[in-house]
């Protein structure tokens, strides 16, 4: 490598255009946070908290053993090369999302509950009340060191007014992001809108006219990024260019679903620049994600997969009905084949992901090694709205933070907020309690 030190801030400048860079050799050590190691040298620990709705079928998901030592059941078989890189856990509940004398809404208090450990106040209005949610509480914390405080991104848009379960707001089964309690953040469906927000474009650009030229970001900073390989040793050379091929490979995805129609069309009216197959669509956004992570713009986020209660059909795996209906499934054995069709799915993207956070060296480790990728959902079972024993996986070592490769199994009625405070912890924000939390996890460190 030749003597270039280069700032972890640097960006590739052009026209009206800045692109952050990812981590590059010249830029010093990435490593894990040790005792011994040096702020300076330490990885960015990196949160993302992902969420599937309607619940699990919990006998295909939940593992018979506890340890290291255990087998992973049907719907989690497509995660088995990675099962040395993420924990199962089981036994945490998600309190604020029972009905507490509310009666019905259990899918709205799901979503709601799930990252805030809050009971949301049941209302159909504008005078809506949450808890604030873990992603927001560590944004406030730490969000001044990227360029985004936090990134809330989605595959399935949602009404943010009216009455969408049992007298709750449509706000609460759409919105996992609460930065206060009366402040919900709304998703990005849009991946061409994500892609605008994560590589910045000056409002001097005329981005119809970049876009009818089917011009590249890259396009912009050309001579700033051939001056900077001319600085680099080869390793950080070839590290560039896999880099580039990631970012133009995006563009042109997003560039493709703003031109095709939905292949897979939903029951609603789909936005414009939305990819034409559901898994597309997931997919562009795990790379978008995986893009954010990569070049330090932002080191929390959350994905909302499908919005609480969504009865999306999925005829791409040859089941027709929709999600919310099955989940319904009376314990009828061809009803819940299809939910694990469903299920069985999602976990697919969620391997697809992994994998590709796994594919980025940074240092002494790979950005999933760097990260903490917190993914489930608030019900367990759809069929009978229970709270309890949620389905819950946490990918990555939060930089040497967790052993991961284990199935965890707490008290029933463990908080899931538990978990959130345990997660602030590891992300260089100290708190004591979040929402119904009685305190951190234990079992998650890599001595235990």
């Amino acid at each position: 490598m030749r003597n270039l030190q280069l700032n972890r801030r640097s960006l590739l400048r052009g026209t009206g255009m800045t692109l952050a860079l990812p981590w590059l050799e010249a830029m010093g050590p990435q490593l894990g946070w040790a005792d011994d190691t040096k702020k300076s040298e330490a990885a960015p620990n990196r949160m993302a908290l992902l969420y599937v709705p309607n619940g699990k079928n919990m006998v295909d998901w939940t593992p018979d053993e506890t340890g290291s030592d255990y087998q992973l059941k049907p719907i989690m078989k497509p995660l088995e090369a990675l099962k040395e890189k993420f924990t199962v856990i089981t036994g945490l509940a998600a309190d604020g999302a029972r009905a507490h004398g509310d009666g019905g809404g259990d899918h709205a208090r799901a979503l709601a509950a799930f990252l805030t450990g809050a009971h949301p106040k049941k209302t159909d209005g504008t005078d809506i009340r949450n808890g604030i949610s873990v992603d927001q509480v560590a944004a406030s914390r730490i969000g001044d060191r990227t360029r985004l405080p936090s990134l809330e991104i989605g595959c399935e848009h949602g009404a943010m007014a009216g009455n969408c379960d049992s007298g709750y707001s449509c706000v609460y089964s759409a919105t996992m992001a609460w930065r206060s309690a009366t402040q919900p953040l709304p998703k990005e469906v849009n991946p061409k809108l994500v892609f605008e927000r994560l590589f910045a474009t000056s409002p001097n650009v005329d981005r119809k006219k970049r876009d009818a030229e089917r011009k590249s970001i890259l396009d912009f900073v050309r001579e700033d990024s051939k001056d900077l390989a001319g600085k680099l040793g080869a390793s950080d050379v070839r590290k560039l260019d896999e880099y580039f091929s990631a970012v133009r490979d995006v563009e042109l995805r997003i560039d493709r679903a703003a031109k095709l129609p939905p292949i897979d069309p939903p029951d609603y009216p789909v936005p414009a620049g939305i990819p034409g197959t559901y898994q597309e669509h997931i997919r562009l956004m795990y790379d978008l994600l995986v893009l954010a992570f990569q070049t330090d713009v932002t080191r929390v986020s959350t994905c909302v997969l499908a919005n609480e209660g969504s009865n999306k059909p999925y005829p791409f795996i040859n089941v027709a009905e929709g999600h919310h209906d099955l989940s319904h499934h009376g314990n009828k054995d061809e009803k819940k084949a299809k939910i694990r069709q469903i299920n069985l799915f999602h976990t697919e993207q969620l391997a697809y992901f992994l994998k590709k956070l796994d594919a980025v060296q940074e240092g002494d480790g790979t950005l999933l090694d760097h990260s903490m990728i917190a993914y489930g959902s608030g019900n367990s079972d759809g069929n009978s709205h229970n709270h309890d024993n949620l389905p819950i996986l946490v990918a990555g070592s939060g930089c040497g933070t967790i052993k991961p490769g284990r199935h965890i199994r707490f008290d029933q009625e463990t908080p899931i907020s538990n978990l959130w405070v345990s997660m602030l912890n590891r992300m260089d924000v100290d708190v004591a309690k979040l929402g119904d939390s009685t305190g951190e996890l234990p079992g998650l460190l890599p001595d235990a």
